[in-house]
């Protein structure tokens, strides 16, 4: 039976993404992963309905016409959201324990359906840290790096309120990662 629905949130670079892949890679067929839509346009190696349902503005606009979303945000020029559907498909039709990976705006909304959910957020070991792994990556812009270590900041105080049941701080992977798993076996109701 699948448990209560995980949020993982945390800024943008500070290893979520890796640390969900490992952790379905290693637990194939307990845990589902929430796709979520955005209009952004794929990064290499993203897969459309694997990483995101890549669709256009009009199409998630029509969406959150129809009250779709569980939750949804407009972030440097793109939107993301979570679907209501999307959340369901996990849980009942693939009986597995959703898990959404979306941001401060998302945890707000979500904390105010009836999910039910528990909430870990990952941090980065410092803002400083965080700046080179984004300039890592190679796909920001000077001005998309500034706009999200200005977005991790608000998250990184948002997250220092109790809004989480966790923060897990990945300055170290393996570290992180059975922090991680400690959270989310905690509990299996």
């Amino acid at each position: 039976m699948p448990g209560r629905p995980i949020v993982v949130s945390g800024p943008s670079g500070t290893g979520k993404s890796t640390l969900l892949k490992r952790l379905f890679k290693e637990y194939p067929n307990k845990f589902g992963f929430s796709v979520s839509n955005t209009t952004r346009k794929p990064r290499p190696g993203e897969k459309d309905g694997v990483d995101y349902n890549f669709v256009t503005v009009d199409q998630f606009k029509s969406l959150i016409e129809e009250g779709a979303f569980i939750e949804w945000a407009q972030f440097s020029g793109n939107y993301y959201g979570t679907t209501v559907a999307a959340v369901k498909k996990v849980a009942d039709g693939l009986k597995r324990t959703c898990i959404l990976d979306i941001d401060m705006q998302g945890v707000k909304s979500v904390k105010k359906t009836d999910l039910n959910a528990r909430f870990l957020f990952v941090a980065p070991p410092s803002l400083d840290e965080l700046r080179k792994r984004l300039e890592g990556r190679g796909t920001e812009t000077d001005d998309s790096v500034k706009q999200r270590l200005a977005a991790a900041k608000r998250e990184m105080d948002f997250a220092e309120t109790g809004a989480h049941d966790k923060i897990v701080v990945n300055d170290d992977l393996e570290k992180a990662y059975k922090e991680l798993k400690k959270f989310i076996f905690a509990e299996t109701v």
